[in-house]
């Protein structure tokens, strides 16, 4: 059974209105020919998780985000990248941005089935005043207050 696709059937897989994860870290090893053929699609309304790049930028810039979960946006060179942050500053998008650790708590809670993964990264940030979707509780392993990093429901690209 032969499991490749074009890009264009994996697009095709894809639904107004998503949450889509984008692979790679800021601009490196981002999955671009699949990138170019959501900007050729009638996708729109995706909520895209990422630790973003070009590729966050240019879906925001064509109107096809709704949301960003991310704890960054970089080129690296440039340290927020101007479409995203655009779309940020003007209101076009909705965005929960969390720490690097958070992030990675989210995924794996996703891919554990789990609703949560509770955790001390973020502790005396400004992170949850922005973000209602993290509550507080305390770590069962540790006794000390924590937060509930929620699950990041996506479809990987």
């Amino acid at each position: 059974m032969n499991k490749q696709m074009t890009a264009q059937e994996m697009v095709a897989e894809l639904s107004d209105g998503m949450t889509i994860g984008i692979g790679g870290w800021g601009p490196r090893r981002k999955p671009m020919a699949l990138i170019r053929e959501i900007l050729r699609s009638d996708l729109k309304n995706l909520t895209v998780v990422s630790y973003g790049g070009a590729d966050v930028g240019m879906l925001c810039a064509a109107g096809k985000v709704k949301k960003v979960v991310f704890a960054f946006v970089s080129l690296d060179f440039i340290p927020l990248e101007p479409y995203f942050r655009q779309a940020r500053q003007s209101g076009a998008i909705e965005v929960m941005e969390i720490d690097e650790g958070m992030m990675l708590l989210g995924l794996r809670a996703a891919a554990w089935g789990l609703p949560f993964m509770p955790t001390e990264v973020g502790l005396g940030t400004d992170i949850v005043s922005k973000n209602p979707g993290i509550k507080s509780s305390t770590v069962l392993t540790t006794k000390k207050s924590g937060w509930l990093c929620p699950r990041s429901n996506w479809m990987p690209l």
